[in-house]
């Protein structure tokens, strides 16, 4: 079977799974304006994002992510995207910019055409993910501005149904900036903490020593030893923990449905999904899925991701890498499909291009503009 035909069976399979709560939109397409019509033209450009603290992971530190900036432009209007590209995603500014090169958006007259520009796109190259998100969240915010709406509202979700958003803190052996960092989160409702360290308990007690809120942990695959996993899954449930995320490697499955079956908290998959067929196997070893656009290659998929996990009983996290409000405002109209978020990527930066999606008392306020609802600054 081939991506295109396995892509429309599991989306077909998950919303009959689910009618009675959820359906897929029809991509409608509205009556062209009179004596319009033109081609989809493509453009972008680096820009390297700047971080405000630096950023420590289990494997590595960081204080810039690599990104390219996209633009979309049909009849007068603009859509905007962009790729970020954190090292592991094994996607460089580099590698972006030669598949966007190889693009020739302008076969398609019709930018409702959004299965076949993925097919396309996968035709061109395999992976470069980010990069077709990047053409994916432009084609998104372009849609929705020719139609006037933004897409939750498109996709019938309530915007009164988002979560809240956790905000992110890794470990820093300077005691004064890792208070800082713990400071920076307190307006936020749910504290995320990046583990697989040699300070995991370290970092847990320095943020309770400060604030009660709720904690949840990515371990970016740190941790190796299944027993020790579930020692730290029984504490860290203690310390008011809400689930942890990819614990162990993703290539030790065997062991992390062994971790599941003993956990006291959920057991999410980050490292282990990139994309919708992954779904169905993450359901036997894991509790829910975290969905990012720069992994699953955009909006279109990420949707019937999520709509497939709930189908299998399934938990589902939004998350982002550090982006501009652009990835995070295009990943937010996905929210109130979401159990949990964690879309702090454009306040993790210092040079945000956009206005979009804001946070008000730790909870996502989506924007009523069409698209994916951001504007230049």
């Amino acid at each position: 079977m081939d991506r295109r035909n396995f892509l429309k069976a599991g989306a077909l399979g998950a919303a009959m799974t689910i009618a009675s709560t959820v359906s897929f939109p029809a991509y409608g397409k509205p009556g062209r304006r009179k004596g319009k019509s033109g081609k989809l033209k493509l453009s972008f450009e680096p820009y390297e994002l700047k971080l405000r603290h630096a950023f420590n992971l289990a494997k590595s530190q960081r204080t810039t992510t690599p990104d390219v900036q996209v633009k979309i432009e049909y009849d007068g209007i603009t859509g905007y995207g962009e790729a970020s590209m954190p090292p592991y995603l094994g996607e460089s500014v580099a590698s972006a910019v030669a598949f966007l090169s190889r693009l020739d958006l302008g076969k398609f007259n019709d930018p409702f055409m959004i299965e076949e520009i993925h097919d396309y796109m996968d035709s061109v190259a395999p992976d470069n993910r980010a990069a077709k998100a990047s053409v994916d969240i432009a084609l998104h915010d372009l849609l929705g501005k020719i139609m006037g709406q933004p897409w939750y509202k498109i996709w019938g979700l309530d915007p009164r149904k988002t979560p809240d958003t956790s905000f992110t803190v890794s470990y820093d052996a300077d005691p004064d900036e890792l208070d800082a960092k713990i400071d920076e989160a307190s307006p936020y409702k749910v504290i995320k903490i990046k583990m697989g360290l040699d300070h995991d308990k370290e970092l847990v007690e320095a943020i309770r020593r400060k604030s009660d809120a709720p904690i949840c942990v990515d371990v970016n695959q740190g941790w190796t030893d299944k027993e020790q996993a579930l020692e730290m899954c029984h504490w860290l449930n203690e310390q008011g923990c809400l689930f942890v995320e990819q614990p162990l490697p993703k290539e030790m499955y065997d062991e992390t449905a062994w971790l599941r079956e003993r956990s006291p908290l959920p057991v999410i998959a980050d490292e282990f999904l990139q994309r919708l067929p992954d779904v169905r196997r993450a359901a036997q070893a894991y509790d829910g899925i975290n969905i990012k656009l720069m992994k699953c290659t955009g909006m279109h998929e990420a949707y019937k991701m999520a709509v497939l996990a709930h189908a299998l009983g399934m938990k589902v996290m939004l998350g982002c890498m550090t982006e501009t409000s652009c990835g995070i405002s295009a990943a937010a109209q996905l929210s109130p499909l979401a159990d949990w978020a964690d879309l702090d990527g454009n306040l993790l930066i210092a040079n945000d291009r956009f206005d979009g999606v804001k946070i008000v008392e730790g909870k996502i306020a989506l924007p009523d503009r069409p698209g994916i609802g951001v504007k230049l600054l």
